[in-house]
């Protein structure tokens, strides 16, 4: 059986392609153009292939040089988040995920939650979907439910209530996201129950409220969001069947990485009266 390629080898053998030469991937790599060339030539020895066609003009990936290269890529996306990890602060971040209100809350309240001299970074990663935490795409996750899987740890953090808002009384007609954006519960509730008085609609939520500040219309708000607004004032509500409770959720083992720990403590602190 022969013996599979290193990731270092890999690692020298895709700036060779991405160079087309030794000296290039020499210099890009930092590594003596001897010990480059050796090594590429062990390379193909071992994988019993010919991945280079050597010339005046360089180093040129064979048919089967470039299906390695195919085959090896995502190793360009791993060295440089690796570098990026290295040139970082030392801090761990703590990536946290929750719908476009909710992210818009944390930072406005950041510094209820969190200070530069805290021993981790906030990293927001705002969305409408359900960012998979059971597979660490986010550390922690602000969401309207509570989790069903086990392996999810959840925790309670307040509960949120939703009216509608306006510039005035005298607005009569409603902003909506467009149709084949995310139907959060709110957008539901406004195409079921005011649906015939939608006067425009906008692909981003944030845009839907700077509409409603410009007089365009009413638009749906969580409280904590509309009050905030000094040009705007409630006009209708709170909407009962919007009301919920608001859960923080994180990866059952993962909680108790101290960063993750501090961070979701904090968070608890912030959003639960």
């Amino acid at each position: 059986m022969k013996p599979s390629a290193s990731l270092d080898d890999l690692a020298l053998f895709l700036a060779v392609a991405d160079t087309g030469s030794l000296s290039g991937a020499a210099e890009l790599t930092r590594t003596p153009l001897p010990t480059l060339s050796r090594r590429m030539t062990g390379l193909e020895r071992r994988l019993g292939r010919r991945l280079f066609l050597r010339g005046r003009q360089g180093y040129k990936l064979t048919a089967e040089g470039r299906a390695l290269a195919e085959e090896v890529g995502e190793l360009r996306t791993v060295a440089r988040r690796a570098d990026r990890w290295v040139e970082s602060t030392q801090r761990p971040r703590v990536r946290i995920t929750a719908g476009v209100w909710t992210s818009r809350l944390l930072a406005r309240r950041i510094a209820e939650f969190w200070s530069p001299d805290s021993d981790w970074i906030p990293e927001f990663l705002p969305t409408s979907s359900m960012v998979d935490i059971a597979r660490r795409e986010a550390d922690i996750g602000l969401r309207n439910g509570p989790p069903e899987q086990p392996w999810l740890a959840r925790q309670r953090a307040g509960r949120v209530t939703v009216s509608v808002y306006a510039t005035s009384e005298a607005v009569e007609g409603y902003i909506a996201t467009h149709r084949d954006g995310t139907a959060t519960p709110s957008q539901r509730w406004l195409r079921a129950h005011r649906g015939d008085r939608i006067v425009t609609t906008a692909v981003d939520p944030r845009l839907c409220l700077d509409l409603a500040r410009a007089g365009v219309g009413r638009i749906a708000l969580p409280d904590e969001i509309g009050a905030d607004e000094p040009l705007l004032r409630r006009v209708e509500g709170p909407i009962e069947e919007l009301a919920h409770d608001r859960w923080i959720v994180s990866h059952a083992e993962a909680r108790h990485d101290p960063p993750i720990r501090a961070a979701l403590d904090a968070l608890a602190r912030m959003l639960t009266p």
